[in-house]
């Protein structure tokens, strides 16, 4: 059976007055259905840019990218439409991603609408089921967005990624902007539909509680590479990678006998317009060596837990 989404080597390179800025190079990875992919990553790693190139929204330099096994790497037109019904995304600030001009109802209506695949009836019918699945009262079908909070929003933003039955979903930090005890009945309300509807989500944060909750493998991405890839719960028992271990050492603890001992990154980032051929960690690695600077392989360190890193096996 193919899995949902199989990216290979895709990549994406923006044009700069100073070169080709490489936000997504060489990333590979699968998703089988029904399971939530975690990417984590500092501020800047192309975290988001290779959730908005998967579906569509920015197209790849190069690379494949396929959907239930078919290739959807150069559609167009109608076909790239049809696909895109079978991909959605929530975005991370749910009032900026909504129409301030529509209503609650008529933003979730709107894709069904442009669809064209149901009577004006059943648009209402299943507006109205759409807003009972995610927990949005019907009081509140009229009210505008400026009227709602940020977890009520963000409900809205997910029944309107819900409304054409998607396969896979791109979860683009979506609960950042929220306060804890409200990211915390979205990422439960995400679970539920996940279960209820056999979802496929690509779960992209910088918050390491989050990824952990959520996620059943973990993607670790610096600079626009996957550095780290492998189960949920093996990255926490088990890093590898210098930078994973970096990422981890700087979730706080509550044990107040035995904190984490924290690794601070030291050095000049790399610049990721042209970027060297080499490990983009190494300027602030303090495993760097002479190896570091040649071009780097993913390996496979033990069953599904891969890493790219020369020395690896020395750490």
């Amino acid at each position: 059976m193919a899995p949902v989404i199989e990216v290979r080597d895709l990549k994406k390179y923006f044009a700069t007055p100073h070169g080709m800025l490489h936000a997504v190079d060489n990333v590979t990875f699968t998703i089988e259905k029904g399971r939530t992919l975690g990417v984590v990553g500092e501020s800047g790693c192309g975290k988001s840019t290779l959730g908005r190139t998967i579906i569509h929204l920015h197209e790849s330099t190069s690379g494949q990218i396929f959907l239930e096994g078919e290739d959807v790497t150069r559609l167009k037109g109608r076909e790239l439409r049809l696909a895109r019904e079978k991909m959605q995304i929530i975005f991370q600030d749910p009032y900026s991603s909504l129409d301030p001009r529509k209503t609650i109802s008529s933003t979730i209506r709107e894709p069904l609408a442009v669809s064209k695949r149901y009577s004006r009836k059943e648009i209402e019918e299943k507006t109205a089921e759409l807003m009972d699945l995610v927990g949005i009262d019907e009081r509140l079908r009229m009210a505008y967005p400026h009227e709602l909070d940020g977890g009520r929003r963000q409900r809205v933003g997910i029944a309107r990624a819900l409304a054409l039955e998607p396969k896979f979903i791109v979860c683009d930090e979506p609960v950042s902007d929220l306060d804890v005890s409200i990211q915390a009945q979205v990422l439960n309300l995400l679970k539920r539909l996940q279960q209820e509807k056999g979802l496929t989500y690509m779960f992209v944060t910088h918050d390491m509680s989050v990824v952990r909750h959520i996620s059943d493998d973990i993607c670790v991405m610096y600079l626009g590479q996957v550095v780290e890839k492998c189960p949920s719960k093996e990255l926490f028992k088990n890093p590898l990678h210098p930078y994973t271990r970096a990422l981890l050492s700087a979730i706080p603890s509550t044990d107040i006998h035995n904190p984490n001992k924290r690794e601070i990154l030291k050095g000049e980032i790399t610049s990721p317009i042209n970027p060297p051929p080499g490990c983009r960690f190494a300027a602030r690695c303090p495993h760097a060596t002479e190896a570091c600077r040649q071009p780097q392989k993913q390996e496979e360190v033990s069953p599904g837990h891969f890493v790219t890193c020369c020395r690896v096996h020395e750490l």
